[in-house]
């Protein structure tokens, strides 16, 4: 498969998994996908990996022997949708000589490590994490820092409204960012001014729209959002593109298209995520700098 969607200094993206809560199979779900979220980011050849739902396995075999020695793993939080796919990681099947990184930032500054040893350990899963080949990294840092990674490069964090705490993250590469908001609970007053300043002018935001306006109403205080609640953040921050993300499982291909119809009628350039979808963003200052090409592999 040709994964690449735009030339090496292009700031990319690709879903591998775009429901929330858990899977969702079966013929009325082909258009969207039904993994669990995972998204691939790359500043030019960088790679970076946000979230490690089911979708995080369609990546590491995408990657295969390609994959870089040190993988990133930026986790927005750890309830099981967004950590239930890192051992069927290709990556980490690869041998000793490669290095998993997992960032976290929900623990008060601590990293993933004592949660993932409750996790991938009998008699809840069949082996730990450091039975299998390749080396991991747990690293802890509060959401709001900004990381800074070994090679120069930095990503902005920011703190989500969601049970027990979130993540979002914001890239920039070359003129161009991207922001991850995912999962949050819309606030009242909306929007969040502080969470307006933080994706401020992004070329793109991936936003939690799992659920529509009614079903919100009886599931308030679950931490999760509506596309309406996301168009209005992006339309107060002067976002250029909205991607609806973490949709509901129960929400088929006819109800997400039509959800998108709506959508796109008060904003053109925001369209529901859908699972190897890729967008790339060119470099500030080239002739499709302010175009976002899109492919489905």
């Amino acid at each position: 498969m040709n994964r690449r969607v735009a030339s090496a200094d292009a700031l990319q993206v690709r879903f591998w998994g775009v429901r929330g809560s858990t899977c969702a199979s079966g013929p009325q779900y082909v258009e969207f996908g039904g993994h669990t979220p995972c998204v691939e980011i790359r500043c030019g050849e960088r790679l970076f990996v946000i979230d490690a739902g089911t979708g995080i396995s369609a990546l590491g075999a995408s990657l295969g022997m390609d994959a870089p020695a040190k993988v990133d793993i930026l986790l927005s939080h750890l309830h099981i949708d967004h950590v239930g796919g890192l051992p069927f990681f290709k990556p980490t099947l690869l041998g000793k000589d490669r290095t998993i990184r997992t960032y976290c930032g929900n623990l008060d500054g601590e990293s993933a490590k004592a949660a993932f040893d409750r996790l991938f350990a009998p008699p809840l899963f069949p082996i730990r994490l450091d039975q299998l080949p390749a080396h991991f990294e747990h690293h802890g840092f509060k959401a709001g820092e900004t990381l800074t990674f070994e090679d120069g490069l930095t990503v902005g964090t920011h703190p989500l409204n969601h049970p027990g705490g979130a993540t979002g993250y914001r890239f920039h590469h070359r003129g161009r960012s991207v922001c991850y908001i995912s999962d949050i609970e819309h606030s009242d007053p909306w929007p969040d001014p502080g969470l307006a300043a933080f994706i401020r002018n992004a070329d793109l935001m991936i936003y939690d729209g799992m659920f529509s306006e009614t079903e919100y109403t009886y599931c308030q205080g679950w931490g999760h959002s509506t596309w309406q609640k996301g168009v209005e953040l992006a339309k107060a921050a002067g976002v250029k593109a909205l991607a609806i993300f973490h949709v509901l499982p129960g929400h088929d291909d006819i109800f997400l298209k039509a959800a998108e119809k709506d959508m796109q009628a008060v904003m053109p350039t925001a369209f529901i995520a859908r699972e190897r979808q890729g967008i790339a963003l060119q470099p500030a200052g080239e002739a499709a700098a302010d175009k976002a090409k899109t492919a489905v592999a």
